[in-house]
């Protein structure tokens, strides 16, 4: 049975402020650390103003703030429903014969509308902004090498047999990898040679690898100042790999993941992000059933300390598990369709089963 429009628009309005409420106090607040935190890296870099280094700070923070989304609204939610149960709505609701599954309706409906519109307008609009955030912060700080917490690998076939390319940093807008390390294996599939070199730069046909040292197992190691090797890569196809997933923006993700397995560039974190953000839909319907199952106690019933504390440890099980799930799909453990869905699923009927209990006995 629907609730009705009037006091389905004002359960809405409840769920809507409290969440958007909450969002923002996180995204002032991760707005004004990364402020400070960029102010004192500036020191004296040269074009470092408090205005441009504000406006990196804006253009970062949405990509952050983006990350906890699933607890904005898990923390709104059951701040609405502890407001209404404080102000006993709730009770006149029930007392008129509306049950809880009634009037949660406005609030998974909410959830889902805010799901979508942070995948279909939020995303790409904070992926283009962090983009933004990396060429302003390279100009800033003159930093055009892009160190990076995990290695870069590429892999690619041509008429000399198959490498894999491993390098541990990128220079920006650029197809160069820095501090690479290039394993080459024959037509048979067997190992060839290994090069190392300072920096590698791929153009039409070729890569460029300057400093370059060769190592084998049936010659005496080779320097050369510089070391070609054949590939039928492009460039631009190599750039795009160096961007991190969250800076490509959702419209784009599907197109970005075909071309790189057409280049058959490692496609697995790209993928993850994809479904990940296929799935936040439901993972925030999951943070609503949560905050549900912990805040449904009347106030004159006492314990609402505990129940706040419950809902935060079920939203940190909740976030462990996502974690955990993702760092399983982008290590190939398990399908990115599994690591993605997976705590939305689990997690949604986590909370309807806990609902089910409290409510229905």
């Amino acid at each position: 049975m629907l609730l009705g429009r009037t006091l389905g628009f004002y359960f809405s309005r409840q769920f809507i402020k409290t969440i958007f409420l909450v969002f923002a106090t996180v995204f002032t607040l991760v707005y004004t650390l990364d402020f400070v935190e960029l102010m004192r890296r500036a020191g004296d870099a040269p074009g470092a103003t408090t205005g441009v280094i504000a406006q990196l700070a804006l253009f970062r923070t949405p990509a952050i703030a983006e990350q906890v989304m699933p607890f904005a609204v898990l923390f709104g939610s059951m701040a609405a429903l502890l407001q209404l149960s404080r102000k006993l709505e709730l009770v006149v609701a029930r007392a008129a014969g509306i049950s809880a599954w009634q009037f949660l309706q406005p609030g998974l409906l909410i959830a889902l509308m805010i799901g979508v519109v942070s995948v279909t307008v939020y995303n790409p609009v904070s992926a283009i902004l962090k983009q933004r955030a990396s060429t302003l912060e390279t100009q800033v700080f003159s930093r055009p090498v892009q160190n990076r917490d995990k290695p870069i690998w590429i892999r690619q076939r041509s008429l000399d047999g198959q490498a894999i390319f491993r390098a541990v940093g990128s220079a920006t807008d650029t197809a160069t990898l820095i501090g690479v390390t290039v394993y080459a294996f024959d037509q048979t599939g067997s190992f060839s040679h290994r090069v190392e070199a300072r920096e590698a730069t791929l153009h039409e046909g070729f890569w460029d690898l300057k400093d370059a040292r060769v190592l084998s197992a049936t010659e005496e190691p080779q320097s050369h100042e510089r070391y070609l090797i054949a590939s039928t890569l492009q460039p631009s196809e190599v750039r795009q790999s160096f961007i991190d997933p969250d800076a490509v923006p959702f419209w784009d993700l599907k197109e970005t993941i075909n071309r790189m397995e057409q280049a058959d560039i490692n496609t697995t974190t790209y993928q993850l992000h994809y479904d990940l953000l296929l799935a936040r839909p439901l993972l925030f319907i999951a943070m609503v059933f949560v905050a549900a199952s912990v805040s449904l106690r009347f106030f004159r019933f006492g314990g609402v300390a505990t129940m706040v504390l419950g809902g935060v440890a079920a939203g940190f099980m909740l976030y462990v598990a996502t974690e955990l799930m993702a760092e399983l799909g982008a290590s190939g453990i398990i399908s990115s369709l599994v690591a993605a869905w997976f705590p939305a699923v689990v997690g949604s009927l986590l909370g309807t089963l806990a609902l089910l209990y409290q409510e229905d006995g």
